[in-house]
């Protein structure tokens, strides 16, 4: 038996994953990718030039992050350094072409962020906001969305 409504998870999915490949696509026409858009956006914030700040600030692990800055090193957009006070840190920044690209990013981003933007106000972008973080908060509380509080029983 079919339920009368789709399951709200699986409309958010489906917009999740259609939101990510069209950024993705996007991201792509103008030269770049998801990950250099993430390491540019950490390293531009100043906050995270040593490696293993940047995999923590992008949210990956240091051996993913060190396959990105390869190829980011081998396309002359970032160069790595040792930290003179400690040998063991890389420090990563962004080479002049890296911060142009990160301008062509920047301008791709905020296009595509126009463009998902376009006929919502601001008050329906907050709702959405609010919406989604409290889809994300029920994610990681079971009792959420069941009716059940802690320490009462659920309705019936």
């Amino acid at each position: 038996m079919r339920p009368l409504q789709e399951p709200i998870g699986l409309d958010v999915a489906r917009t999740g994953r259609a939101l990510s490949r069209a950024f993705d696509d996007a991201l792509a026409a103008a030269g770049g990718s998801l990950p250099t858009w993430l390491v540019m956006t950490a390293l531009k914030g100043g906050d995270h030039t040593m490696q293993r700040d940047v995999a923590a600030a992008v949210g990956i692990e240091g051996a993913t992050l060190t396959h990105h800055l390869n190829r980011m090193e081998r396309d002359g957009l970032v160069e790595r350094h040792r930290d003179a006070t400690n040998r063991r840190n890389q420090i990563v920044a962004l080479t002049p072409a890296g911060d142009a690209m990160f301008g062509d990013l920047l301008a791709t981003v905020t296009a595509f962020d126009r463009r998902l933007r376009h006929g919502l106000s601001a008050d329906e972008l907050d709702t959405l906001r609010d919406l989604l973080g409290r889809l994300n908060a029920n994610i990681h509380d079971p009792a959420e969305g069941t009716g059940a509080q802690p320490g009462r029983p659920r309705n019936s």
